[in-house]
């Protein structure tokens, strides 16, 4: 059975569905697709904390479906500008747990990550399985990846 770490970009999963198709990500219908037939190590949601109930209620529910939620504080600039990623802590934790999985899933279609999973491949030997928006995805993650897995209508929640 092979070893599965997951790790979700919260943000930019949430934008990139809602942007293309004015839907939410089903957490859950990933969730039973990215895990099944294999051994869960460990699966983190990466969240920017903006301090509203909602959002609040939306990680306990992905503490829920079993992952490890992660937060950082939302910052406003002076300038009016924002800033709320997670590109390192994300790229740190997929480095520490690539050893000990056969296969990482990474939830992003952000262009950052294309180095982290061409090193994931290249020095621990690993599948990296990467879930994205297509039309928003960069190219060069796609290509990176072992297996580009799009999300569109089994990974959207109905519209309400």
């Amino acid at each position: 059975m092979q070893k599965v770490a997951i790790f979700v970009d919260v943000q930019n999963v949430y934008y990139t569905t809602r942007q293309a198709f004015q839907r939410h990500f089903d957490c859950q219908a990933f969730w039973r697709h990215a895990t099944g037939q294999r051994q869960l190590v460990k699966a983190f949601a990466y969240a920017i904390d903006r301090g509203d109930a909602k959002q609040r209620a939306f990680q306990k529910i992905l503490q829920n479906i079993g992952f490890e939620v992660k937060t950082k504080p939302f910052i406003q600039r002076s300038d009016g500008s924002a800033k709320g990623d997670w590109d390192v802590g994300i790229t740190l934790d997929v480095i520490e747990y690539a050893q000990d999985v056969d296969v990482v899933v990474l939830v992003s279609g952000d262009g950052d990550f294309d180095l982290l999973v061409h090193k994931v491949r290249e020095r621990f030997g690993k599948t990296v399985e990467v879930y994205g928006v297509s039309t928003l995805s960069a190219t060069s993650l796609i290509q990176a990846a072992s297996r580009f897995i799009e999300i569109d209508d089994p990974f959207l929640l109905s519209k309400k």
